[in-house]
């Protein structure tokens, strides 16, 4: 199962990052790592994983705030917290934010791949595509090369456009709150860039209408929703 399980890191310590990352991969996961919670949300918007394991105190921006903000935009992803912190406070407060569980450091790498399998297990949620394309309906998304293609029908998206299905898709049949794309793509959700948002909304639904079973539809006062 581990191979097919694509595992965003985020740990500002360099030594651990790196030991923790490369004992991940060498027990056949696929691992991503940054070192701030700013550039591990970057990562998060425009790519695809399985679980993302969070330190929680990081320079920048930190673990708490990161898990809040990929929460915003993800209610589904998996969450583990790192912390040198026991206090039981720190705890309570990852679980409310969402947290699938908490690990104290210094841990053991073994209990943290157990951690990992059992938090997937539980989520149920096991990678479908490898994230290399991903299924849309009867589209193939590709994120990476950012084409959206059917049968003779192909479009390359512009890096918005396939940030913006990138958060839909993850949100498939569950809103995504307009002003959390806004500030995941955007950087912030002020009048102008939600007027540039509805472009994009438009230009999507107009590629996404060659399959009449996909919609795009508007949640008055919350955000949209990808049906599939």
């Amino acid at each position: 199962m581990n191979k097919n399980v694509k595992i965003l890191l985020v740990e500002d310590d360099s030594n651990l990052g790196s030991i923790t990352s490369d004992y991940l991969v060498a027990k056949g996961f696929r691992c991503e790592w940054e070192q701030n919670g700013e550039l591990g949300y970057k990562s998060f918007v425009k790519n695809q994983y399985d679980i993302v394991i969070l330190d929680v105190m990081m320079p920048v921006k930190d673990g708490f705030s990161t898990a809040k903000d990929i929460r915003g935009i993800d209610k589904k992803i998996p969450i583990i917290f790192l912390t040198a912190k026991s206090m039981k406070e720190d705890t309570l407060k990852g679980f409310d934010i969402g947290a699938d569980d908490y690990i104290t450091k210094p841990f053991n790498m073994e209990e943290l791949v157990a951690r990992i399998n059992a938090v997937l297990k539980r989520s149920n949620v096991v990678s479908e595509s490898h994230y290399d394309d991903i299924k849309i309906g009867k589209f193939i998304f590709n994120p990476k090369k950012q084409i959206l293609s059917k049968d003779e029908f192909s479009v390359n998206l512009t890096t918005k456009e396939s940030e913006l299905l990138t958060l839909l898709f993850k949100n498939k049949n569950d809103i995504l709150e307009r002003n959390h794309a806004l500030k995941a793509i955007w950087g912030d959700d002020n009048y102008f860039n939600g007027r540039s948002m509805d472009v994009y909304i438009a230009k999507l639904r107009k590629y996404l209408k060659h399959d009449e079973q996909i919609q795009i539809i508007n949640v008055h006062g919350r955000g949209f929703k990808l049906l599939l």
